[in-house]
């Protein structure tokens, strides 16, 4: 099966569907996997770097108000809507293509009274919604590579604006961009150093933890006692994420 939105040149942001072997695959603009889904499972999280942006519930296990900037395939919006029905989830896109296929190809249910897809610059409602999330998840890519207009000092910082007290920015970066360091230092700056980080597949992704407050390690303590139950009922190792999880200081290995 191969659907087709747009030419197939990589440079050319074309959007393309792929399904092999039950596993329904979305492509933009380059061979690199911006969402799968798997058929029999289309609720559950494929891909190991979204696992690894779950993470998020060590810290805050009942957000009540989830801002996703990149939607891809709607994996993390359908995940969490189903584990956590609860939640509000405001996911942000820019590509009416993007969009479309989401619902069409993988079963992103309609917007209703907890889930909402806004065609927007996400940099540009970011800085227009401050106050507004317990949890922002980053996932700003296009081409195979970072937007950079997600990815800039001033966007960090306007992330850090649009957080609740408490609340956090979760980012996937790939761990061998050439910009790696940097973007991890843009983070660091924009939240004083309060920042962690998941290591996914040896760097392949690296999911960048940002704390708009002091206090993130306590936090991460105390959540230890129901960790256990945390993963059985979200189908998640947060178990192994916290013994995994690094803190800024500790980013050395990943910039050799």
């Amino acid at each position: 099966m191969r659907l087709r939105f747009g030419k197939r040149r990589a440079d050319d942001g074309g959007l393309e569907v792929t399904e092999e072997r039950g596993l329904r695959v979305l492509h933009l603009g380059s061979r690199a996997i911006q969402s799968a889904m798997r058929m029999n499972r289309p609720w559950d999280l494929e891909l190991a770097y979204t696992r690894a942006m779950m993470g998020f519930l060590m810290f805050n296990p009942l957000p009540q108000d989830v801002l996703m900037i990149g939607l891809g395939g709607g994996s993390l919006a359908k995940f969490i809507r189903k584990q956590r029905p609860q939640t509000r989830i405001t996911a942000v896109e820019i590509d009416p293509r993007v969009i479309a296929a989401a619902r069409t190809h993988f079963e992103l249910p309609p917007d209703d009274a907890t889930l909402s897809v806004v065609e927007a610059d996400g940099a540009l409602y970011v800085r227009q919604h401050p106050g507004s999330a317990d949890i922002i998840l980053l996932d700003g890519f296009d081409a195979g590579n970072q937007v950079e207009a997600l990815a800039t000092q001033t966007f960090y910082a306007a992330c850090r604006r649009a957080l609740k007290p408490g609340g956090m920015l979760v980012v996937n970066l790939w761990g061998r961009d050439s910009e790696f360091a940097e973007y991890f230092a843009r983070l660091t700056r924009a939240f004083d150093g309060e920042v962690g980080w998941l290591s996914v597949q040896n760097k392949t992704n690296v999911i960048v933890f940002a704390f708009a407050e002091a206090g993130a390690s306590a936090r991460l303590d105390a959540g230890q006692p129901q960790r256990a139950n945390l993963s059985r009922r979200w189908g998640l190792d947060l178990r192994g994420f916290a013994r995994d999880f690094q803190w800024a200081e500790g980013i050395a290995p990943l910039l050799e």
